[in-house]
């Protein structure tokens, strides 16, 4: 449990802005003596003595030496953020600097701080449960804009007031299930069993919602990768730079001109897209260089969630040759929905002969040189992506800690659900339940161990 984890009470510092060269950083320390720590080191001023949420601008001096001129921010226990006194330093971004500055808090008292620990603190303070935990460093990696909204509603507390419904209707219903333990022998029901089906049929469909919200928000936390594919000159660079809106890819009607693969970022209504120009395919070549890029388009093939296979209208003739003229070999073991295939060159024929030709062909028409149909070719990348499914308001799981734990508290439900159909006894419908409550339990941090916190918070930044 988190309340008898040990070893928190000392003060911890350290560089909370990215590493390198800038005009300012900000150096944090939190604990017991970081006030204490930082009186020292600035005799402008008596910061033991100064009220919360101020600033002060002085010098920084480590005995004798000035180390910089900085801004001092002191926030007081419990209004702070890790729940502990907080002082940051603001100085000048020189890597000399800040290690001076570092090394001099260090030298009076304070230990350089674990990787996410000022947030574990946070967390251990009570501050902010552990989902809300998560969502800080899921927003300090978010890369688009459906990922900020997401991890900022998950940081405020959306997903937690969730979870917290739903666990107090539980643990009431838990406490009179017990209470009927305690008088078996008077046959009696304090708990309203038409009330709990109620309670149960809307716990499953809130559960199962934030279950099904897993596949898009492992979409927005991840991206989604697009290996653009097809035969040398189909118009794949031409494609990457349509939907870029740049000339990122070389152009060339040289056949062969990519080698290697190029890997760029386009944001489509919010979901990050990463497009993979590839090397065309030849049946055959004598190009070591050429082979090596090949080999490299089929390993990001196996690896991409969406495949578009790039077709040039101009090398098909016939109606029926839309299917022969796939790279069958390349796409071999390729699943249907995640295969998008589109027809380019459109410009080089007329409409008429596109829609007698093509008529009833699952393919999307585009003039990758024009840019006709690549919005509609967006539509469809969004369309592939969500599989018919609406957006969730509000909380989306894009935590597969938190999906792992939901998918349990679905089988306890099911199990409680079935348990009532069948008119079990209390006292197995309460062990159900108290199942369901250790799930909901896992994923806010009510139950957990300094392990499996290590674990978590290991994979912040160091200053967060």
């Amino acid at each position: 449990m988190v309340g008898k984890l040990t070893g928190w009470d000392d003060t911890i510092v350290a560089l909370a802005t990215a590493p390198g060269i800038g005009a300012l950083a900000v150096i944090r320390l939190s604990g017991p003596d970081s006030i204490k720590i930082v009186k020292g080191l600035f005799p402008s001023k008596d910061l033991s003595k100064q009220e919360s949420h101020t600033l002060h601008v002085g010098m920084l001096k480590n005995g004798e030496e000035v180390l910089d001129e900085v801004v001092i921010s002191i926030y007081r226990a419990p209004k702070s953020y890790t729940g502990e006194d907080v002082v940051e330093i603001s100085c000048h971004g020189s890597v000399h600097i800040e290690d001076k500055i570092l090394a001099a808090c260090i030298h009076h008292g304070a230990r350089l701080a674990r990787a996410g620990e000022f947030t574990q603190r946070a967390f251990l303070k009570g501050k902010m449960d552990l989902t809300q935990a998560e969502a800080v460093a899921d927003l300090i990696a978010s890369h688009s804009e459906a990922s900020r909204v997401s991890a900022l509603h998950t940081m405020r507390g959306g997903f937690a007031n969730d979870l917290k419904i739903l666990r107090e209707q539980l643990l009431g219903f838990s406490a009179l299930m017990e209470l009927e333990l305690d008088f078996s022998q008077e046959d009696v029901e304090f708990a309203d069993r038409k009330k709990f089906y109620t309670l149960i049929e809307d716990a499953q469909r809130v559960t199962s919602e934030l279950i099904e919200s897993f596949a898009y928000g492992n979409v927005i936390r991840q991206g989604v990768q697009v290996a653009i594919v097809g035969k040398p000159n189909a118009g794949k660079s031409t494609l990457l730079n349509s939907l870029l809106n740049e000339p990122r890819a070389i152009v060339s009607d040289i056949a062969g001109t990519t080698r290697d693969t190029i890997e760029e970022i386009l944001i489509i209504e919010g979901i990050e897209f990463r497009l993979i120009d590839t090397a065309g395919i030849r049946a055959h070549t004598s190009d070591s260089i050429e082979q090596m890029g090949m080999d490299k388009t089929r390993e990001k093939i196996e690896q991409a969630d969406i495949v578009l296979e790039i077709l040039d209208v101009s090398s098909i003739d016939q109606k029926d040759s839309v299917q022969s003229s796939a790279n069958q070999e390349l796409l071999k073991g390729v699943a249907k929905e995640k295969l998008i295939r589109v027809l380019n060159k459109t410009d080089l024929l007329s409409e008429g002969n596109l829609s007698v030709n093509f008529l009833n062909q699952d393919l999307i028409f585009i003039s990758a040189k024009t840019s006709f149909g690549v919005d509609k070719l967006k539509r469809a990348l969004v369309k592939r992506v969500l599989r018919g499914k609406k957006i969730r308001e509000g909380t989306v799981v894009t935590n597969a800690r938190h999906h792992e734990a939901l998918t349990k508290v679905a089988i306890a439900l099911h199990d409680i659900r079935t348990g009532l159909d069948n008119h079990v006894s209390g006292d197995l419908l309460s062990s159900d339940i108290r199942r369901a409550l250790h799930y909901l339990g896992e994923i806010t941090g009510e139950i957990t161990n300094e392990e499996q916190l290590s674990w978590i918070f290991g994979k912040f930044c160091i200053g967060k």
